[in-house]
């Protein structure tokens, strides 16, 4: 719900005549589900599949995506019925796109025109929309820099000269420091993060907001905007770029590479060049990314794994990156990874992970072995669970606590599973 995957769950349940009667393996699913999903329905009737499930799809893929829950008693599963196919376009009371407010439009236009220091921020959501060519536009006719989410990272080409890399606290400094000396703030489809934000009583406090979004709910929900684009980012992009004036903002641009060329001499280069002969995760990422032309998915565990290759991965094309954003869910990256390579085919799928994210699903071997689906997996393992530990260090005074890891012989549980291995030690490897 909270990363905006759209995802149908099929459960199954006892019978409807066992229900409420604690029978074997009984559970309330719809109670459970309800709070994390968008719609979440017990199935009772085998002449209701049709309907639920076009429903379920419906609701699913369309608006701001999310999971939908199906929960199959056990006789809808056995019955036997003459199948009709249903289509659903329409579900009373449910609004996935709502009405823009031409007011708003205006409103929003007139801001960055008169805008000396404006700062857009880029989120999955420009991703779901299929706005990656509406977003350029929008902020080349203006030349308005932008920062990307985690989720937002592909939406923009890497290399865009207006693109000024990754924010939150992992991201890149000079987005996150010109965050807090913009005067106007251009929010599209991202939900102001607390891993974005910080605290958010500080954050942005000089700029006016702009807030576009195809979700109600994250309007005003921490962040307050002064105004406010509700709809579908693919519609609303263009009808704001339309009232923009061209315009250059040379001296507000050029502020970003003071903080670029800082980050590149004390983080960048010491990581993607380092002094020792031991590898470091940016240049391991760095060297996959160059393999693969920059144009491999980019599937990621959770820790310092994820914001490693997250920083240091390029992205050439849109929809390339895969990953756990807002639980943070280690084991992610092996069956993502796996449903990557059936979503799409015609492309090199690289999964990272480390040595404790790895564990956590590691039965998903056998899967990719029965498939046969073609994951380049990255184990970056350094005998830790990292992130926590580097936490650890920073905030619990190096009181470390069950963050060593005891690890089991990986080259041979790949080969197990019909990988062909091979492990890399030091930089001349």
């Amino acid at each position: 719900m909270i990363d905006s995957c759209p995802l149908v769950v099929i459960a199954g349940q006892v019978g409807t005549g066992f229900l409420g009667t604690d029978a074997f393996q009984e559970v309330d699913l719809v109670g459970i589900t309800q709070p994390i999903s968008k719609w979440s329905y017990q199935i009772r009737r085998a002449e209701d599949v049709a309907w639920a499930v076009a429903r379920a799809f419906y609701i699913a893929r369309s608006g701001r995506p999310g999971p939908v829950v199906l929960d199959f008693a056990k006789n809808a599963q056995v019955e036997k019925i003459h199948y009709e196919p249903v289509a659903i376009d329409f579900v009373r009371s449910y609004v996935p796109v709502p009405d823009t407010d031409e007011a708003s439009v205006k409103e929003a236009a007139e801001l960055i025109n008169a805008a000396e220091r404006p700062f857009v921020l880029v989120g999955q959501g420009v991703e779901l929309a299929n706005a990656q060519k509406e977003l350029i536009a929008f902020i080349e006719k203006a030349d308005l820099p932008a920062g990307c989410t985690l989720h937002g990272l592909s939406v923009l080409p890497t290399e865009h000269p207006l693109n000024k890399g990754m924010l939150g606290m992992h991201g890149n400094l000079g987005p996150n420091m010109n965050t807090n000396k913009c005067d106007v703030l251009i929010a599209v489809g991202m939900r102001f993060d607390d891993r974005v934000t910080g605290n958010v009583a500080t954050y942005a406090k000089q700029a006016k907001v702009i807030h576009f979004d195809i979700d109600p709910g994250e309007i005003n929900k921490n962040v307050r905007a002064d105004v406010a684009v509700l709809g579908d980012c693919r519609e609303t992009l263009p009808a704001v770029a339309r009232l923009l004036k061209k315009k250059k903002h040379a001296e507000w641009i050029d502020s970003f590479g003071e903080y670029e060329q800082v980050e590149e001499e004390r983080v960048i280069r010491p990581e993607l060049y380092p002094a020792s002969e031991e590898l470091s995760m940016g240049e391991v990422v760095r060297a996959v990314s160059e393999a693969t032309l920059h144009r491999a998915v980019l599937v990621t565990d959770v820790g310092q794994n994820q914001m490693m290759a997250a920083r240091y991965f390029k992205y050439t094309q849109e929809r390339s990156i895969v990953t756990s954003g807002g639980l943070g869910t280690m084991g992610f990256s092996l069956p993502a990874a796996i449903g990557a390579t059936f979503g799409r085919p015609d492309r090199t799928v690289c999964a990272f992970m480390g040595d404790g994210g790895l564990q956590m699903n590691i039965q998903e071997l056998g899967t990719i072995m029965e498939q046969q689906a073609p994951v380049k997996i990255i184990c970056m393992n350094n005998n830790f669970l990292g992130n926590v530990r580097q936490w650890q260090a920073m905030f619990f005074n190096g009181r470390y606590s069950f963050t060593p890891m005891q690890n089991p012989d990986y080259m041979k549980i790949a080969e197990a599973t019909a990988f062909l291995p091979e492990e890399c030690l030091h930089v001349k490897n």
